[in-house]
């Protein structure tokens, strides 16, 4: 099975240069619709689904390749050597973030920029380290979501994307959370919540951007500014948007920081 199969590829646009758009946990690559349109006309655009997310081929999933983070950044990698990509700009939407910094740094001549949106490197608290979680908070959120994955969504969903005002945006996040498969939901969960990359920030010499929300009760502000702090190089944006997902609550500010920092 081909990759662009595999992980349900589609390109649009017209541009020399490539961008590609990546998902969060429980999400899929329509929730880029917002922005995708905009950067078009002067790139090439890529977007796919994790497996085990969207529409992906479910058949590929392993157990054991995607045990870690480094399992998608490898598919990260297959997609942009089967399409045979230069200098690619790399967007990542939360776990996507630390992705996309593995696959940029196992392979740093495919990668001309990594944007992070609301990246964390680990969610659980240690020593002077914060997360935004306990580790028992996480270990609670792991067995609900075992025992009761719509009435997870349903909790987390609101949660998650914020802005209460629109109430629009947490249905759609709850819907894409429950269509996708309850066990690969359990496992990509367990794999992003419990992993820590926190080592592997420094190693990043891709040039960065990490997008910041107000209020994001997944990865809050603290951690952004860790993530900044642990890469060389890196630029902050603190956008005027509240939640975890604000491509989805306001994706004007999220397309105008982009352009800002490629163009």
């Amino acid at each position: 099975m081909s990759s662009v199969q595999r992980n349900n590829v589609k390109i649009s646009g017209n541009g020399s240069k490539t961008m590609m758009f990546a998902h969060g946990y429980g999400c899929d690559q329509n929730m880029w619709r917002g922005v995708t349109p905009s950067f078009e006309e002067h790139f090439k655009v890529v977007l796919f689904d994790y497996v085990g997310s969207g529409d992906s081929d479910p058949s590929a999933f392993n157990r054991t390749r995607y045990s870690t983070l480094n399992g998608y950044a490898a598919d990260v990698i297959e997609i942009i050597d089967e399409l045979k990509l230069k200098k690619v700009n790399f967007v990542g939407h939360s776990v996507s973030s630390m992705i996309g910094a593995l696959a940029a740094i196992k392979r740093p001549e495919l990668f001309e920029s990594i944007v992070m949106i609301g990246p964390s490197p680990s969610y659980i608290n240690e020593g002077e380290y914060v997360g935004g979680f306990e580790r028992a908070d996480i270990e609670d959120l792991l067995e609900m979501l075992d025992n009761n994955h719509s009435g997870w969504s349903a909790m987390m969903a609101p949660i998650i994307m914020g802005n209460p005002e629109h109430p629009e945006f947490a249905a759609e996040l709850e819907q894409s959370f429950c269509k996708t498969d309850p066990m690969h939901a359990q496992h990509f969960a367990r794999v992003t919540f419990l992993s820590d990359n926190r080592a592997d920030l420094s190693k990043l010499k891709t040039k960065t951007l990490i997008l910041q929300c107000d209020k994001d009760a997944i990865a809050p502000t603290i951690v952004g500014e860790y993530v900044h702090k642990c890469i060389p190089g890196s630029q902050f944006v603190m956008l005027n948007a509240t939640g975890h997902c604000p491509h989805l609550s306001s994706p004007g500010n999220v397309t105008k920081a982009i352009r800002e920092f490629l163009l």
